[in-house]
């Protein structure tokens, strides 16, 4: 069954790329106003880190699931591992982005200025820059999958960028909990 149709895999690839990353952008530069979205008592508004934290956690979990299951040949729980990734990734960015949008912008880091800038902000810019570089790369080959029969798949380069896809997805849910880390529990 045929989801989407496979000459437009790329195209729409594209667009989800760019409307996601468009709403990001707007988040984090307080481009959207607050009063676009529901009001939240301020202790759900300070608990959304820890939340982002344990979803990643659970993330990094279900992706090295998918991946081991992929590698023993378990198509159906891949498929079920990396849904839940997307999920999981899906339910992470709407918190992340509604807490940007009702605090008008990114917190501050509250250590030294040595550790904010030689430790603090090469990880940041290392995990946005990967969170960026993933959601193209996760919407194709989730797309390449919905367009095709099991099948058809390895005759897809669905496993190839699925594999640079994960590493990456792993290594920036693993230096976000680092920069949570740093800015609620270090500092």
């Amino acid at each position: 069954m045929e989801y989407v149709p496979r000459e437009r895999v790329r195209l729409l690839t594209g667009v989800l790329s760019v409307v996601s990353l468009a709403i990001v952008f707007a988040a984090a530069g307080g481009r959207i106003p607050s009063s676009s979205v529901p009001a939240a008592p301020e202790w759900v508004i300070e608990t959304i880190p820890l939340v982002n934290a344990v979803l990643s956690a659970v993330a990094i979990g279900t992706i090295t699931v998918g991946w081991r299951a992929i590698r023993r040949g378990d198509i159906e729980r891949h498929r079920v591992a990396m849904l839940a990734s997307f999920g999981l990734f899906a339910g992470f960015l709407v918190l992340y982005l509604y807490r940007l949008t009702v605090t008008g912008g990114p917190q501050p880091f509250p250590g030294p200025d040595a550790v904010y800038q030689f430790v603090y902000l090469p990880l940041l810019a290392i995990h946005i820059f990967l969170a960026i570089v993933c959601i193209p790369l996760l919407y194709y080959v989730l797309l390449l999958a919905a367009s095709r029969p099991v099948t058809e798949i390895p005759q897809t380069s669905h496993a190839r960028i699925g594999r640079v896809a994960a590493t990456l997805w792993l290594i920036s849910f693993s230096l976000g909990i680092v920069v949570f880390v740093l800015l609620h529990g270090v500092y």
